[in-house]
């Protein structure tokens, strides 16, 4: 099967109102998640571009903040190495993938000559996570019939951050973000897909300025999946349904004492397509709306993905 492989980190920072979390991985990763990488073992280079798009900024009751306008468009860039070793005695297969999201475009507009919003493009956060990909279950007949994966993705906060910024392209702390993937084939040509995620944040010693003389914040817990219906028209073409899902389950700290009403949460729904050109070079083209956003964005993003084997 054609698959897609690998994590990525994506899109749209913390804000400067209630927006804690980092950017995270919803929606790039969709078609065969779980299924191993498509030409084998060896060096695989996977490109993502991320158009998104919003014009509501929520507040805890899913409410427009009360600004004059609410505008953001942003290009993210993802580029990510990926490293599959060779099989173990078992069929799983070892490897490790390094991750990098930069904003190339970011532009705000609040009504207001952006004095309540404001952002910056430049290099984000490094993820750099080592992976196991179980060996594949098969029918009897040879058929795929469960695929899956294991990460541990550690974010080190190396990117572009301006405490004084409503979006940055760094977080300013340190994340936990380990994941398992599956693929699970209901016939030959139907299959469905998840990424189910966990995420544990830092402290950030320099919070954004809406945090006033905090010395330090620390973003809730939270949990995140991509899920995917897929049906393979040829051996090269799938169509499928996409969708992701966030809920933060444990308050933002603010120096150590819990602050309520800053939980995050979103869904999201949309068509996606996949075109393998052959194992080595594989496109997969996703579209998404976003519903039901509380402390955060809403709005929707197309993303563009391509794997290449080195």
């Amino acid at each position: 099967m054609r698959t897609v492989t690998s994590a990525s980190l994506v899109v749209l920072s913390s804000t400067a109102f209630a927006y804690d979390l980092p950017g995270l991985n919803l929606g790039n990763t969709s078609f065969y998640d779980g299924s191993p990488a498509p030409a084998g073992p060896g060096w695989y280079l996977e490109e993502y571009l991320n158009f998104a798009k919003a014009d509501r900024f929520n507040d805890v009751n899913g409410d427009k903040l009360q600004l004059p306008k609410q505008d953001v468009d942003v290009l993210a860039v993802t580029t990510q190495i990926i490293y599959v070793g060779q099989p173990l005695a078992n069929g799983a297969m070892p490897g490790i993938t390094a991750i990098n999201t930069s904003l190339a475009h970011v532009d705000v507009d609040d009504g207001l000559d952006n004095t309540a919003l404001s952002s910056r493009a430049g290099f984000g956060d490094v993820i750099i996570g080592p992976f196991l990909q179980l060996p594949t279950l098969t029918r009897a007949d040879g058929s795929p019939l469960l695929t899956q994966r294991v990460e541990a993705d550690i974010a080190i906060p190396v990117g572009a951050y301006n405490r004084n910024r409503s979006i940055n392209p760094g977080s300013n702390f340190w994340s936990f973000n380990p994941y398992y993937a599956a693929t699970y084939w209901f016939s030959p040509k139907w299959s469905a897909s998840g990424r189910f995620m966990y995420l544990w944040n830092g402290k950030n010693d320099d919070p954004q300025a809406g945090f006033g003389n905090a010395s330090d914040t620390q973003a809730g817990q939270a949990l995140h999946a991509n899920l995917t219906l897929q049906y393979a028209l040829t051996e090269q073409l799938s169509l499928g349904l996409n969708g992701y899902w966030l809920k933060q389950f444990t308050d933002t700290q603010v120096d150590g004492h819990d602050v309520s009403g800053r939980k995050e949460k979103v869904w999201a729904i949309g068509p996606g397509f996949l075109y393998s050109f052959n194992k080595e070079n594989v496109l997969t083209v996703n579209s998404y709306f976003e519903q039901g956003a509380e402390n955060r964005t809403e709005g929707n993003k197309l993303v563009l993905n391509f794997l290449h084997k080195l």
